[in-house]
């Protein structure tokens, strides 16, 4: 069972619980000032939490209008690889702690590399994964014009992972993934902005 703990994010404007055994990358090197980073000391999945421009038209926004903005997002993420993605599913988000009227989405997509035939790419691609999976969740916050992005890669690295267990058109997350969803169920839960000002700053 994973045990969490609350983490101050941004300097404490933001508050949410993480699993205890992830490490803040920017004590080992540079994180851009609108990004926490923290990633998994025992394995390979990290969570990213940032904070953008809103996407789309200012004011209230439609379910379409949301839904391109988190395809927008998802594309900003993969940059030309865009064409590796495939959206599995995507849900609407209920975070415990923001007003219920702040609406919130997620979405679950795999990532695979390309496959190249020169041999010093499959030199490298030895420890290149099989596939990430993204779990991404898009909160849309109109008053600040500010999009905030948690997302959370898991990458598939072969022997690191038992492929019998993943097949996600099944709907079999296996043990990564599906210690992933958890991660993000309890950000859902303890997300929590103690100093709006945040947004102003940034």
């Amino acid at each position: 069972m994973t045990n969490y703990k609350t983490t101050p994010l941004f300097g404490g404007a933001i508050v949410c619980d993480l699993p205890e055994h992830f490490a803040d990358v920017s004590r080992l090197r540079q994180v851009p000032d609108h990004q926490e980073v923290y990633i998994d000391k025992d394995g390979f999945t990290s969570i990213i939490v940032e904070i953008t421009e809103r996407v789309g038209p200012d004011g209230p926004t439609s379910l379409e209008e949301d839904g391109r903005a988190l395809t927008t997002h998802l594309e900003e993420l993969v940059g030309d690889d865009v064409d590796t993605v495939k959206v599995w599913n995507t849900t609407e988000t209920r975070f415990s702690k923001l007003d219920p009227s702040i609406p919130a989405y997620t979405l679950i997509a795999t990532q695979t590399p390309k496959q190249s035939d020169d041999s010093d790419s499959r030199r490298s691609s030895r420890q290149a994964p099989d596939f990430t999976a993204l779990i991404l969740t898009l909160v849309r916050l109109e008053r600040e014009k500010t999009d905030i992005l948690i997302t959370i890669n898991v990458p598939h690295i072969k022997g690191e992972y038992d492929e019998e267990d993943v097949d996600l058109a099944l709907g079999k997350q296996g043990a990564l993934l599906g210690r992933a969803v958890e991660y993000a169920a309890k950000i859902w839960e303890t997300f929590e902005v103690k100093d709006w000002g945040l947004f102003k700053e940034l």
